[in-house]
């Protein structure tokens, strides 16, 4: 079953940002994931908070999540990420296609 990271993030540092943006699509390619949004205008439509950036990348399933997630690839841009951005990242289950 699909499985997808979800990030909901307020980009706080944009230059400490860069070498995460740079780096992440060949950590996320090498476990078989792929990015479905990757920024770009979300609108609120019901709730709150609005939303800031957010991101959904697709994995085959959750095992090839969390190899990404845990991989020494990973894990060394990860804190460029913490360290400019606030907010929220989490997995949920779905059907792709």
């Amino acid at each position: 079953m699909a499985v997808f990271a979800i990030a909901d993030v307020e980009v706080k540092d944009p230059a400490r940002l860069a070498p995460y943006r740079t780096a992440v699509a060949d950590t996320v390619a090498k476990y078989g994931g792929r990015f479905i949004i990757r920024g770009g205008a979300a609108k609120l439509l019901d709730g709150g908070p609005a939303p800031k950036t957010i991101v959904v990348v697709e994995f085959p399933e959750a095992t090839a999540l969390d190899q990404w997630y845990n991989s020494p690839e990973y894990q060394r841009i990860l804190p460029f990420r913490l360290e400019s951005c606030t907010g929220r990242v989490f997995m949920v289950e779905g059907v792709s296609g």
